[in-house]
Formats: C-alpha cells, sequence, structure tokens
C-alpha cells in the first residue's frame, strides 16, 4: 500500500505546479500524504492484511520465474505472496521506512526481493519489463488516477496481467474515509481514492484492457478485541487516522473518534464480546491488450 486522509504517489510536469484553474497542487498534497503514511506506524495494521496479499496472487496466477511489480506495497503483502510462489519480485513504495518492514519480512523468511523506493505516478521502469503489476490498497491513494494506471499499463508487458485489491465506497474504509473528511475535508478537486473500488472508474482508467478482466467483491475482516481496541490501533498506527487526530482540535478529535467507534460497532458481527467487522474490497485481474488486438 502506499499516502492524509486520502493518501498517495510523483510529479507531473505541467499539471502539479499551483496556479489559476490548474487544479489541486498534486505534488504538495503528494508530500503531505508521504508525512502521512511515515506517520504512526502502518505495518501495524499491515501485516494483519496479508491474506488480501495471498488471494490477490492466486488470482492474478503469479507463477514461478514471472517477473512481479508490487506497486504501492506498503510492508509488502502482495510482495511476499508473489516470492513465496518463486516469483522474481520489485517492491515498490515512496515511503522507505515501509520498505524496510518488508525488506525485514522477507529476510526472515528467506525470500530473495529487489526492494525499491519509487513513486506509483512516476515508476522508474521500462515499458514492458514486468509479466505482473499488484498492488494491494495502494496505487489507489494515487492523486492523479489516470497517470498511476497509466504507469502499471506501461510497464507490463502485452498480454500480462494487473492484479488489484481496492476498497470500495461503501465499504467499511470508504465509509471510514468518507467520516474522516467530513471533520477534516480533503483538498479540493481530488478524486476519492475508493472510486478504484467502482467498476466503471476502473474501466475509465484501464480501458481495452478490462474487456476481460475478472472482479470479485471481497471481504477482509478486522478482527480485534473491542471497537475501543480497534479505534486505539488505527489511531496510534494507521497514518490518516494517526495524522487527523493530530491534527484536529480536542473538541472535533473527540466528535471523530465518537463517530468513528459508531462506524465500526455498525459493521461489527460478532456481539459485545469481540470484533469482527468485515470491509469491502474489490479484486481485480486484468489483462493487457495484446498488440493489434481488435476491439
Amino acid at each position: 500500500m502506499s499516502q492524509p486522509v486520502q493518501p498517495t504517489p510523483g510529479p507531473q510536469p505541467g499539471r502539479d505546479a499551483a496556479t489559476p484553474g490548474a487544479g489541486p497542487d498534486l505534488a504538495a498534497i503528494k508530500a503531505r500524504q508521504q508525512a502521512t503514511w511515515a506517520s504512526g506506524d502502518f505495518a501495524v495494521v499491515g501485516v494483519t492484511l496479508q491474506i488480501v496479499g495471498e488471494n490477490l496472487a492466486e488470482a492474478a496466477d503469479v507463477r514461478a520465474g514471472e517477473r512481479v511489480l508490487d506497486v504501492a506495497a506498503g510492508n509488502g503483502n502482495a510482495t511476499l505472496a508473489a516470492a513465496r510462489r518463486f516469483a522474481k519480485v520489485v517492491s515498490t513504495d515512496y515511503v522507505p521506512s515501509l520498505l524496510e518492514k518488508g525488506r525485514a519480512r522477507a529476510a526472515a523468511e528467506g525470500l530473495a526481493v529487489d526492494f525499491r523506493e519509487a513513486d506509483a505516478e512516476a515508476l522508474p521502469f521500462a515499458d514492458a519489463s514486468f509479466d505482473v503489476a499488484l498492488s494491494t490498497f495502494g496505487a489507489m491513494f494515487a492523486p492523479d488516477h489516470a497517470r498511476a494506471a497509466a504507469e502499471m499499463r506501461r510497464v507490463v508487458r502485452p498480454g500480462g496481467r494487473i492484479g488489484m485489491a481496492n476498497w470500495t465506497p461503501d465499504g467499511l474504509i470508504g465509509q471510514l474515509f468518507r467520516i474522516v473528511g467530513r471533520h477534516m475535508p480533503p483538498p479540493a478537486g481530488l478524486a476519492p481514492p475508493v472510486l478504484w473500488g467502482v467498476e466503471d472508474h476502473l474501466r475509465q482508467l484501464f480501458g481495452a484492457d478490462m474487456a476481460h478482466a475478472r472482479i470479485e467483491r471481497r471481504m477482509f475482516n478486522f478482527r480485534y478485541a473491542s471497537s475501543a481496541h480497534w479505534l486505539q490501533v488505527f489511531r496510534d498506527y494507521y497514518g490518516p487516522l494517526n495524522k487527523a487526530f493530530a491534527t484536529l482540535d480536542p473538541g472535533t478529535g473527540d466528535a471523530l473518534a465518537r463517530d468513528l467507534l459508531a462506524l465500526v460497532e455498525q459493521f461489527n458481527t460478532a456481539g459485545s464480546g469481540s470484533l469482527v467487522a468485515p470491509a469491502e474490497y474489490l479484486e481485480v485481474v486484468l489483462t493487457r491488450e495484446e498488440a493489434g488486438t481488435p476491439h
């Protein structure tokens, strides 16, 4: 994964300067997001999501010997899943501390992975360098959706696959960001990350590559001792919430905490003794269009 309350990833000539009518200053937004994801310790939350990376690697049919790129990898869930399948993996993120967490995890398992600091919107790789690109809750936070999608398309060979896990707007995390946005509005003009969890938006981003996409709505269960335990962990370690609570005045922060507790209780299926909160995401695997393929 890896970005303020609407997390991201590289500068784009002609679009990043804050000029009248030019839209949001994406470079400034990216810098703030980078600081956001470096706050707290996302890896504490990230490791609990490992099953999503495993499921995505299976859905994308990652095979031994294939060249795999993990985009906005966070602490490396999809990275490890692909490496466990004996693929040749490059793991990228624009937060160095998260790459270090992934590097330590790979070393603990004796997995050979190339870790590189990189921006999802400006991947430092040649065209068609990879057989597969994966991203679990990472590329979706790039402020420039079209550019991030174009970069993934560019570095994957024709006939290769792009696999993503993206939170949906109406799921738990989508609603979490909506609540945070009410208390701390995101930058004007910035497309919500959870649009990546909407099939029509993905068709706009990936075009003909979506012709034979496999799309499945999945649930990830957040499992904690209680709603209060979930909030404490997310407040301490999940960058967007850690930064929001550090920025808001105490009264607004208390109101945000109450709203978040009510939200997670709404999703809790475990009763009063524990917390099991299903969070919906879209699992998408698409195939890069072969050159000359008729539309």
